[in-house]
Order: structure tokens, then C-alpha cells, then sequence
């Protein structure tokens, strides 16, 4: 494994729109909750994803492996911790997880797989040197 670059904390709430009749979160909500910190990741190191869709160029989910451990509820204050790891020069995986902040209950957790692309030719294409640059 290579080595890992810690993300900063990304704190959410879950609302109403978030859950089921019952006020537990939907399933698939855990995957905007890691997107939504995958994005807070880039924006805090001034990497614009604007600016890669203007170059043609665009990060991408390759694949994602989730594990559910417990509901979150109405109301809860979630923290999202990610870790990153790259892989190469155009693939890197973040390794999340989604807790309870009161309490520090794992919710969730996965491994989220990113690769950069070329979109004109969809082929892969070597990150901003400054996102290499974070795991020197």
C-alpha cells in the first residue's frame, strides 16, 4: 500500500429529504455524502473541477465498494472521514467512512476508486500536478 494523505473532516447533517417515512437515511445517500467530501477534498487544495471540464478532462468513479453498519437518522450530525491513496498518475482510491459525531458510531464505510480522464477520447489521463503533488 501506498502511503496515505489524510483528508480534512467533512461534517454533514441529515434532513428530511435525506431519509426514508421512517427518518433513516436512504442507502444510496451515503454515496452523495462521500461525493460531496470528495469535492470539499479538491476545492480545499484549489482544484477546480470546472476548470478540468473546460480542458475536456474530468475525474470519474470507477468503482465503489460500500458497507452499511448502522442507520443514520433525522437529524444527525455526520462526520465524513477520508483518506487517500494513489494509486497512479491517473487512478487514486479514497477510503471513507461516515460516522455519527455525538458518538463516533460507524454508519458506514468503502473504498471509492477515482481515475482521470480525457473526455474527448476517454482515455485516462495523468492527474493536476498539484493533486500529485499532495502525496510527495
Amino acid at each position: 500500500m501506498n502511503q496515505l494523505f489524510k483528508c480534512k473532516d467533512f461534517l454533514c447533517k441529515v434532513f428530511i429529504e435525506d431519509t426514508d417515512f421512517q427518518g433513516v437515511v436512504y442507502h444510496a445517500n451515503y454515496l452523495k455524502y462521500f461525493e460531496r467530501a470528495r469535492s470539499q477534498f479538491l476545492i480545499d487544495h484549489k482544484l477546480s473541477q470546472v476548470d478540468a471540464l473546460l480542458n475536456k478532462e474530468t475525474y470519474i468513479v470507477k468503482s465503489i465498494i460500500l458497507n452499511y453498519r448502522n442507520s443514520a437518522k433525522l437529524d444527525d450530525q455526520l462526520v465524513i472521514k477520508s483518506e487517500v491513496e494513489l494509486i497512479s498518475k491517473a487512478r487514486i482510491k479514497f477510503f471513507q467512512s461516515a460516522l455519527r459525531l455525538k458518538n463516533d458510531t460507524l454508519i458506514c464505510d468503502g473504498i471509492v476508486e477515482v481515475c482521470y480522464l480525457r473526455r474527448d477520447i476517454g482515455k485516462p489521463k495523468a492527474f493536476p500536478q498539484k493533486l500529485l503533488d499532495l502525496f510527495r
